[in-house]
């Protein structure tokens, strides 16, 4: 059989990587790589849960068991900051959520004849994988997949891609459709018992002029501690609730018993009203809609929030304005917040509960903030997207 080299660990696209740098696909740590090219599976490999796993962009690492899973979403904070020279203190064990749990999706349709496949796309190309089965998504989403496939060979263009945006709320399952054509009274009222029939929360189609409400029993919301927020069409949620609940819990950690907070890059409120009882609250985000619900919100349950619709890339709080508040809540888009993290480096703030779904713009934003006098006391990595190399996390740091 020859030689065989050790599989130590998974990199940051999924393959597997060998000591001395080679990177091997489909490989999982504890496997052996023969000099042939052959794979020895080793002790941490799991049967793929679903038939669609190599075609499907959805998930990378269905091969790879849970200890390891777990392991790689650790290591990809860790290597994040190593490759930043950032010290650290502890690195918590990852928390992932379950199979069928994520509650948000956006996937894609394609009529082609009187034939229409709707799913995630392959992994890099823009093929669609027509989803017959899904262990990611929530029950209540993956049980819609089959009626709209049938719904869009009515109204959907021929060979023009249609975005399915599928989203859990506190009334059921809100629909949008984008890129459909639904002309005419039949067309119509076809949309509207559709959306009867299935009890969705809301339901929206965009043909070209914008997002079209067509059915909405009630006011959509989303229940953060005690608070519902009416949510704007296909809000930015976390994408399981178990994720959510791990990082609401590790900011509450993070921020202590502060009495004065500011949530910037709020959204519509995930942070700011689960921690906002007992303490007064700034909440700062450049979308409308978002704020605008979070206003909202906080006004109805009388909550002691201050929200302000501010750009933060372009105009971010400056040290006099972040040195009112006991510690700062950030939550930024995957590209970080540099500008921000600048003027936090400069600031007074006691503590930064800082959550990220990219390892490497964080990394480089604890750079900046550690060199202006911050230690990284501890990282909580979440694995909200179960099986793909996608990794969020939520840390403390402390003057």
């Amino acid at each position: 059989m020859g030689e065989t080299v050790l599989i130590d660990r998974i990199a940051a696209r999924g393959d597997g990587v060998t000591g001395d740098g080679r990177h091997v696909a489909g490989a999982v740590p504890g496997d052996r790589l023969r000099d042939d090219g052959i794979i020895i599976p080793g002790p941490n490999r799991a049967e793929p849960m679903c038939r669609h796993f190599g075609k499907c962009g959805g998930c990378q690492l269905q091969h790879v068991a849970e200890p390891a899973l777990a392991g790689f979403v650790r290591d990809r904070v860790i290597g994040g900051l190593e490759g930043q020279d950032v010290p650290f203190g502890e690195i918590l064990p990852a928390l992932l959520s379950a199979p069928h749990s994520r509650r948000r999706a956006a996937l894609t349709a394609l009529r082609t004849g009187r034939q229409v496949a709707i799913g995630f796309n392959a992994a890099q190309s823009n093929q669609i994988v027509d989803m017959r089965m899904c262990p990611l998504l929530a029950p209540e989403l993956f049980a819609l997949v089959a009626p709209v496939r049938e719904l869009l060979a009515m109204i959907a263009q021929p060979r023009r891609p249609v975005k399915v945006k599928l989203q859990l709320l506190d009334q059921g399952v809100e629909l949008i459709l984008e890129g459909v054509k639904a002309e005419g009274l039949d067309a119509a009222m076809a949309l509207q018992d559709f959306a009867g029939a299935h009890s969705l929360a809301r339901f929206a189609v965009d043909q070209g002029d914008g997002l079209e409400i067509l059915w909405q029993p009630d006011r959509p919301t989303v229940r953060f501690g005690d608070i519902a927020v009416e949510v704007p069409p296909f809000a930015f949620l976390q994408p399981t609730a178990a994720g959510q609940a791990a990082l609401v819990d590790a900011v509450a950690r993070a921020i202590g018993d502060a009495s004065t907070v500011a949530d910037l890059f709020a959204g519509v409120g995930t942070f700011a009203l689960s921690v906002q009882a007992g303490r007064k609250v700034y909440a700062a985000e450049g979308a409308r809609d978002a704020i605008a619900a979070l206003a909202g919100a906080a006004n109805r349950a009388r909550a002691l929030v201050t929200t302000e619709h501010r750009d933060l890339f372009r105009r971010p709080l400056v040290p006099t304005e972040l040195n009112r508040f006991g510690a700062i809540i950030l939550d930024p888009p995957r590209a970080g917040a540099e500008e921000q993290v600048k003027q936090l480096a400069a600031s007074a703030a006691a503590v930064i509960a800082y959550v990220s779904c990219n390892p490497a713009s964080f990394a480089r934003d604890a750079k900046i903030l550690v060199e202006g006098g911050y230690t990284l006391d501890w990282v909580q990595p979440v694995g909200q997207f179960r099986w793909s190399t996608h990794v969020e996390l939520a840390a403390r740091f402390a003057r």
